[in-house]
């Protein structure tokens, strides 16, 4: 499997852009009325919440948040006992707030399509690389850990 340079916040920041492109030139439906859409923000400010305990985390055990680096610790603590991908799922979590707060349906497409290209491009790379680096704890870890949540 081939693997982008290309950081996830660069593929994020495209989700949002075309977020905000499907919602204004497509929005087929608007599914979701005012003043329901408020509760978007929940599930934005949650995602951002979670990325930064996520980041201060790799931080804390001096490891690469990056997905294309070697990892030089095996975090499974904290929120990495909940959810192995937290800073994916707080991405996710982001632009579901987002498409929640617009309403419409199409901006939900982009929530799906990210969540199945954060997996193929950086997920499944990256957790073959732990197991390459951290075997049988690893292992165990995916065990007692689901990859979402």
């Amino acid at each position: 499997m081939t693997r982008t340079k290309t950081l996830p916040p660069t593929f994020f920041l495209g989700a949002v852009v075309l977020t905000l492109i499907l919602h204004f030139t497509l929005p087929l439906a608007q599914l979701i009325q005012y003043p329901w859409r408020l509760l978007g923000f929940v599930s934005l400010v949650a995602g951002i919440v979670l990325n930064l305990v996520a980041d201060q985390a790799f931080r804390r055990h001096k490891t690469t948040v990056k997905p294309f680096e070697k990892s030089t610790a095996l975090v499974t603590g904290g929120i990495f006992g909940l959810t192995r991908n937290p800073m994916y799922l707080g991405m996710e979590l982001i632009l579901l707030g987002g498409a929640i707060a617009l309403g419409s349906l199409t901006p939900f497409l982009a929530v799906v399509g990210m969540g199945v290209l954060f997996d193929r491009i950086f997920i499944i790379p990256e957790e073959i690389m732990l197991e390459e680096i951290f075997g049988q704890a690893f292992r165990d870890y995916c065990r007692r850990v689901r990859k979402w949540i």
